[in-house]
């Protein structure tokens, strides 16, 4: 396209409106909210300790549970596996991207869940997405826990299923909206987080199951934040509860626990032969990486020999939980190591944040939309590696926040 003697490109206008004039706009409006967010770059490894912006911080909302994330099998393996097969898979899995890597993670990830077979998603998020979308679609009902993922929210929302929100673990409540889709020939999908991920509290996996058999519904995990940390071995709340014949389908990641990327789906070899030809985000997704793949076949191998590591996270919770009660903070229902400190409303929740760091403690505030209003908070989680001077450390710094914030 050629410019005329102004300089101007022919037959483009010149420019009047900016259409983009709106973000500025709606950023104002989250600051005065309180709900601007920014990002934040961490500059080292996601260890118990971390460096940010050139200090040394216990690192308090890493999802690095078990420690594999910077674990020197992990990442020995992954270093050999990108010097051996390359950065890159190439293709998505139905062109040329399977790899044998791939299938060996697979059928280790069955086998680790108790399944007939697994399939590998790009991340969790995507898992859900393709999953719940290729279970229901419109005319079919999806019931699901108001407290539940975005990722299982946005599934069920590209569905185009009817979706039916139920009180939080208000069996009685999704009882009652089951009840009402009785007799209808839809098909039905009951879909859960095992762990919630900011509450840290556990669904009554057994009354969901006798539910989903009673009413004729699909019933499916998200196991997120349980694999790795719950049931024998690691393997989950459904594994906790002895449930693995009971639930058709469980979506687990690998970003939490076992230190690497992606998500994958369990079941039966008939659910995963049907994932592979229907779900979207599964086909149109190019194939993970060599280095991911292997550092999750590593961590496997590192949690297998090391089973108390689930035992370390679930000790370490009780005693920051129970040193976190005594001082009077509200931690909500917490089971798990992921504790919540609800303090309210947005501007103490973020002052009492930048407080903590200050003292040296990375906690991370929770606002709205991610919670209800009034239920900010700061979202704590522990690790495997944390030691009980990093908590008592953490403990420390608590109690100087509450009191010079008069919540406790």
């Amino acid at each position: 396209m050629l410019a005329n003697s102004d300089g101007q490109l022919q037959g483009v206008a010149p420019a009047q409106h900016n259409p983009l004039n709106f973000l500025q706009e709606r950023l104002e409006a989250l600051k005065g909210k309180n709900r601007y967010r920014r990002l934040r770059a961490v500059e080292s490894a996601q260890d118990a300790w971390v460096m940010l912006e050139g200090r040394k911080v216990l690192n308090l909302c890493s999802n690095n549970y078990l420690g594999l994330a910077s674990h020197p099998d992990v990442k020995e393996t992954a270093a050999q596996a990108i010097r051996e097969w390359g950065c890159g898979s190439g293709a998505s899995r139905l062109i040329c991207g399977t790899q044998s890597y791939h299938q060996i993670l697979e059928r280790r990830l069955a086998a680790f869940k108790g399944a007939g077979a697994a399939l590998l998603y790009t991340s969790g998020y995507m898992a859900n997405l393709g999953i719940i979308s290729s279970l229901v679609s419109e005319g079919d009902y999806v019931f699901s826990d108001q407290f539940n993922h975005a990722s299982i929210i946005d599934g069920c929302r590209l569905s185009g299923a009817e979706v039916l929100v139920f009180p939080h673990n208000n069996m009685e409540a999704l009882e009652e909206k089951l009840r009402r889709t009785s007799g209808q020939s839809s098909r039905k999908l009951i879909v859960i987080d095992s762990v919630f991920s900011m509450d840290g509290d556990l669904a009554p996996l057994p009354d969901l199951v006798n539910l989903a058999q009673k009413y004729e519904c699909l019933l499916m995990i998200d196991e997120a934040h349980a694999t790795g940390v719950l049931g024998p071995g690691g393997r989950g709340a459904v594994s906790l509860f002895g449930l693995e014949d009971r639930v058709p389908i469980v979506m687990s990641t690998l970003s939490k626990s076992l230190g690497s990327l992606g998500g994958f789906a369990t079941g039966s070899k008939e659910l995963i032969d049907y994932l592979i030809n229907t779900s979207r985000s599964f086909i149109f997704s190019t194939a993970m990486p060599p280095g991911v793949v292997f550092a999750a076949l590593a961590a496997l191998d590192v949690l297998d020999a090391n089973p108390s590591l689930p035992l370390q996270v679930q000790e370490n919770a009780n005693y920051l939980r129970n040193g976190l009660k005594k001082m009077g903070y509200d931690t909500g229902n917490s089971q798990t190591q992921i504790i919540p400190i609800v303090i309210g409303e947005a501007a103490p929740t973020l002052e009492m944040s930048r407080f903590l760091l200050e003292e040296g403690v990375l906690a991370t505030p929770i606002r709205p939309p991610t919670v209800p209003e009034g239920t900010c908070r700061i979202r704590t989680t522990v690790m495997a590696t944390h030691t009980r001077q990093d908590l008592d450390f953490a403990l420390s710094a608590f109690e100087r926040a509450g009191q010079k914030m008069k919540v406790i």
